[in-house]
């Protein structure tokens, strides 16, 4: 662990001082693991009551001192932490969106009241340059239900070229899915950017029916990004551990589940035919 410098420390009731700290490199969007010693150097007794009490937190700021995450995830004290003790915690703590240079600051918080700065003390100020989301452009194709000649030769025009292995984000497509050339770009941007499962629009092409199935109305192409897109992400690109969860219109998607950030992007492009054989 790092020891910290010297910071100002208040005389009173409420006072924190921090003594070494721990951080797993931070990759937008996604958790790292940290481990915090701190010393309780007021003159009351630290006590989580459940997710009551005092509670370890933080906030991710740019470099201008703005917040860009206030209010972060809460870590419980294991124990009652008496003045002049002190503890050891491991908060888990997720990198904002995009990549780039930002400081977390960490603070104690005394749930429902105030923060600790608010009363005198000096938060765990961190710079921190938070990188992209993977650590490799190397996108891989997961092909659902076999080859077609139209997704193959899309999938060869690229603008970025797929990988068999090491793959660091899975598109899932079936055969008769045309991606635009520039659909693995986009997807890389975005996995770049922090999002762990990405989808695009999809555009039938017309076939032996006449109309688009009525679960794909919504996924028409035009609009731009939406990170609260209600429907799952059909024909995803996901970072693993994270595979379709469900599907639609017979095709693979994922529903958003957990923490892990996520977007539509209507400029993201598929074409799909509407006579494609489901299975």
């Amino acid at each position: 662990m790092e020891r910290v410098g010297e910071h100002p420390v208040p005389v009173g009731p409420l006072a924190v001082r921090w003594l070494a700290y721990e951080l797993d490199e931070a990759r937008a969007g996604a958790p790292a693991k940290a481990r915090i010693r701190l010393e309780n150097a007021g003159s009351a007794p630290w006590r989580s009551r459940g997710r009551e009490g005092v509670q370890l937190s933080y906030h991710w700021l740019d470099t201008l001192g703005n917040a860009i995450v206030w209010d972060g995830p809460r870590t419980s004290l294991s124990q009652v932490v008496e003045p002049g003790g002190t503890v050891e915690l491991e908060p888990v703590v997720v990198a904002p969106r995009p990549p780039g240079s930002y400081h977390l600051a960490f603070d104690l918080v005394e749930e429902l009241r105030f923060w600790f700065q608010e009363v005198g003390s000096a938060p765990l100020d961190l710079p921190i340059e938070v990188k992209p989301r993977i650590a490799e452009r190397r996108l891989g194709v997961e092909l659902h239900g076999g080859h077609s000649p139209e997704t193959d030769a899309a999938l060869a025009a690229q603008e970025e070229q797929l990988v068999d292995e090491r793959a660091v984000a899975i598109a899932h497509l079936v055969a008769g899915a045309v991606p635009a050339p520039d659909w693995s770009r986009l997807l890389l941007d975005a996995h770049e950017e922090g999002y762990a499962a990405v989808g695009g629009s999809i555009e039938v092409m017309s076939g032996r029916l006449r109309r688009t199935p009525a679960e794909l109305e919504p996924y028409a192409p035009g609009g731009g990004r939406n990170p609260a897109f209600r429907l799952p992400l059909i024909l995803p690109s996901l970072v693993p551990p994270l595979e379709p969860n469900i599907e639609v219109a017979g095709l693979p998607a994922w529903q958003p589940e957990g923490d892990e950030p996520w977007v539509y992007d209507a400029r993201i492009k598929l074409r799909l035919r509407s006579d494609r054989r489901r299975g």
